[in-house]
């Protein structure tokens, strides 16, 4: 499990913190994606096809981690900002189901139904994410999907080139739009906190779901 971020370091904002965390613990950092796994080598399709459909039942699913974050937000600038990345992710959702759907069935692998629960698992902890009542819990996990979201783009339309599918562009709010997202929300130390917790734990799913995704690749590598 990942550790607590200073969120009270005077000379960061919490935007800055949010995007340290995702990017040191965060999809790209895991070391199934940096190990080359998903692109290149023999196996590489098949790793690619079984993320996918594991992403799939964790973030294909409506609604999402950001359209519960949504149903909660009152601020206006933290309303805007999700309704703009619920509709995004809609595109994204849309976009992962079609290469789910292209790629083929789910690769096969020992301990399958073991690993379909653990992901069910996955997808209840970050319902409760999104449907958090601590102020700033949801809009934290929604910030760091986006944030994390861009590299688990990249693998997508990598598997979408392979399956000769055109990928499209991501709408996602750009990363100024978010930090100041982030700035405008953090209306104090309470709230830093909350949104530090609902992004950890977020990139906390998306760690144990690689991890997941590793030892599968490793299953069927040895069977």
């Amino acid at each position: 499990m990942s550790q607590p971020i200073p969120l009270q370091t005077p000379t960061r904002g919490v935007a800055d913190l949010l995007d340290a965390l995702v990017a040191s613990e965060g999809t790209g950092a895991h070391p199934h994606v940096k190990s080359g796994a998903l692109s290149s080598g023999a196996d590489a399709m098949r790793n690619l096809a079984d993320a996918v459909h594991f992403i799939c039942l964790l973030h294909g699913r409506y609604p999402g981690v950001i359209d519960g974050a949504a149903r909660k937000a009152i601020d206006s600038p933290a309303r805007r900002w999700l309704d703009e990345a619920a509709q995004a992710f809609a595109q994204e959702r849309a976009f992962l189901s079609k290469i789910a759907a292209a790629v083929g069935p789910v690769p096969s692998t020992p301990g399958q139904d073991q690993c379909e629960a653990a992901v069910a698992a996955q997808c209840k902890a970050l319902d409760m994410l999104a449907e958090s009542d601590r102020h700033g819990c949801a809009i934290g996990a929604a910030i760091a999907l986006t944030l994390d979201w861009r590299t688990i783009r990249v693998l997508l339309d990598i598997s979408a080139q392979r399956l000769d599918l055109s990928p499209q562009r991501c709408a996602l709010p750009d990363l100024r739009d978010t930090a100041r997202l982030a700035a405008a929300v953090a209306d104090g130390p309470a709230t830093e906190r909350a949104m530090g917790f609902g992004a950890q734990q977020l990139i906390a799913q998306h760690s144990g779901l690689w991890d997941l995704l590793a030892a599968r690749a490793a299953a069927r590598a040895h069977s």
